[in-house]
């Protein structure tokens, strides 16, 4: 019977490939195969899960004044994957009333808060995502 050294594969067509050196062969391809499989499911999983987040794109206009009506546009923005909507600063998230909202775009009263720069953050599940989108209080 042939030896294979620790760490070469074995040809798969060739003659000594029987009993014991055949077994080992093939659970080391299925190990392979398996390893293979969970790696792409790890990788690759991210982006598949990725597609279906809320995303925000944009707001207008980009400043306003307490109780003036905004737009949020984006995507995936409707009522099953966004619950609420807010601005948010460094210590505070100020829940805006939702008067509109598509898969595209969300329209918001601005809530009573103070003049300065907030981003626009969404409440997915329970969490918040403050997203890179700012809005300015006048």
């Amino acid at each position: 019977m042939a030896h294979t050294p620790a760490g070469h594969s074995v040809p798969r067509n060739n003659a000594f490939l029987i009993g014991a050196n055949e077994t080992v062969y093939r659970r080391r391809r299925r190990r392979y195969r398996r390893s293979a499989f969970l790696a792409a499911v790890v990788l690759l999983s991210p982006l598949i899960f990725a597609q279906g987040n809320p995303q925000v794109t944009g707001v207008d206009p980009p400043s306003g004044k307490v109780n003036d009506s905004v737009t949020v546009t984006g995507t995936n923005l409707e009522k099953s994957s966004v619950a609420a909507v807010f601005l948010s600063n460094d210590n505070d998230d100020f829940k805006a009333t939702v008067t509109d909202q598509t898969a595209e775009k969300i329209v918001i009263k601005i809530p009573q808060v103070k003049s300065g720069v907030y981003r626009i953050s969404v409440l997915v599940g329970d969490k918040i995502l403050i997203k890179p989108v700012r809005f300015t209080v006048e």
